[in-house]
């Protein structure tokens, strides 16, 4: 059984949960398990289950994560581009949205999109447990409709004391990427600018409008 979170003692009615977690939609909070029960068991329990939900574990909390068919596009894309510069040079691992870390005891994070360098696995190699201890060095979020700025301002603050890098947040309305070297400390690039991968990926440079062209593609006919 692997360790829970409770409630902060602070939590006293249902306002206070929901704005401990960043004011989000009570629609994304389970409450079965109970509020403060949850574990990394019932995370992957609801992953196979018949409703195949992708939740973090927040507090003892199971949230579900939010993202839209749009951002799920927009977020292959980048999987895919920055694969390309990863993989040939054997640097680490590119994960997707269904990527679950344990980024301390009781808090399960799935970034839309992470690096992780092989130096912070064990031995060097792809973990076989579902939910793996590992931060990685580049988590992206692309932003949904059901995401809020304190929300990503909390998930900013996860990251963060987990030794995460960098954060990129993707906003595909607005077509920019706010680029954090910290919790509150950014730089907002804009479509004609071009993204590189700091320190966490070094020599990675993406031209921002390649990536949001995709967001203009159509068919034939």
């Amino acid at each position: 059984m692997t360790a829970v979170a409770t409630l902060p003692a602070t939590i006293e009615t249902l306002a206070d949960l929901l704005e401990q977690l960043g004011g989000i939609s009570p629609k994304r909070v389970r409450v079965r398990p109970a509020l403060g029960t949850a574990t990394e068991e019932d995370v992957l329990a609801i992953r196979h289950s018949a409703e195949r939900r992708l939740c973090e574990l927040v507090d003892g909390i199971l949230v579900e994560k939010a993202m839209g068919f749009r951002e799920s596009y927009l977020a292959s894309i980048l999987i895919a581009i920055l694969w390309a510069f990863v993989g040939p040079r054997n640097m680490g691992i590119v994960t997707g949205a269904d990527g679950m870390m344990r980024l301390a005891p009781g808090l399960v994070r799935i970034p839309d999109i992470a690096f992780i360098a092989w130096n912070r696995f064990p031995n060097h190699r792809v973990p076989t447990e579902p939910i793996p201890d590992v931060a990685p060095d580049l988590a992206v979020e692309v932003l949904s409709v059901g995401n809020t700025p304190g929300e990503m301002a909390r998930k900013r603050q996860d990251y963060f004391a987990a030794d995460v890098q960098l954060v990129w947040q993707v906003d595909p309305n607005a077509r920019t990427v706010e680029v954090f070297t910290a919790p509150e400390q950014s730089t907002v690039l804009h479509e004609m600018q071009t993204l590189d991968g700091g320190t966490a990926l070094p020599g990675f440079t993406l031209p921002l409008h390649e990536l949001f062209a995709e967001l203009d593609r159509q068919g034939e006919g």
